[in-house]
Order: structure tokens, then sequence, then C-alpha cells
């Protein structure tokens, strides 16, 4: 289970490695480019249920942890599906990965 520290906060958001790494790639691009949006996810098991949404602007602190040493290989169409979301009036919504047949 990976995590996002946000903001200098001390409470980790935690997301499990997979889906951090394809996150990262898409707030990253989206920081890049000096752009603003929110990402929003439903609390995983264990943690109090329901749901967060946080505001990313290029100017806040962020950073990625994960627990496994090897980043995965990447699902180019999940990324494309969390970019197309990104770009939405609603920001990145954390969506479950789509495997191709």
């Amino acid at each position: 289970m990976g995590s996002i520290l946000y903001d200098g906060e001390d409470h980790p958001i935690h997301i499990e490695d997979r889906a951090l790494a394809h996150l990262k790639v898409v707030i990253a691009t989206k920081l890049r480019r000096q752009e603003s949006f929110t990402l929003s996810w439903k609390h995983p098991e264990g943690e109090p249920g329901g749901r967060s949404t946080i505001w990313l602007h290029p100017s806040i602190p962020l950073r990625f942890t994960f627990d496994e040493t090897e980043p995965p290989e990447l699902n180019m169409r999940w990324i494309e599906d969390l970019m197309h979301s990104a770009n939405s009036t609603g920001g990145i919504t954390l969506i479950d990965e789509v495997l191709d047949a």
C-alpha cells in the first residue's frame, strides 16, 4: 500500500501501489503543465468509510511513497482513462483498472 503525503499533512493518503503508480503519471503531467485539479477516492478497507477529495496545485508539496521497490508495468489505457477524468470538471476520480481482453 503506497501513499501520498499532501501539503505536509501528518495523515498520508493510502492508495494501492499499482493504482498510485498510474496516478503519479497523471498527476505529474497535470502539475508539470501548471494545471490545478481535484483528486477524489473512496477510503480503503481498514479506514473509516467514506470518500475524500483534495485540491492539487503546483505550489502544494506532494510526495508519493511506494511499498514495492520496483515500479509496475504501466497500463496506458488506465492512464488515458485517468487523464480523461483529470480533464473533466469533476477532476480525477480514482477508477479501477480495465484490462484488455
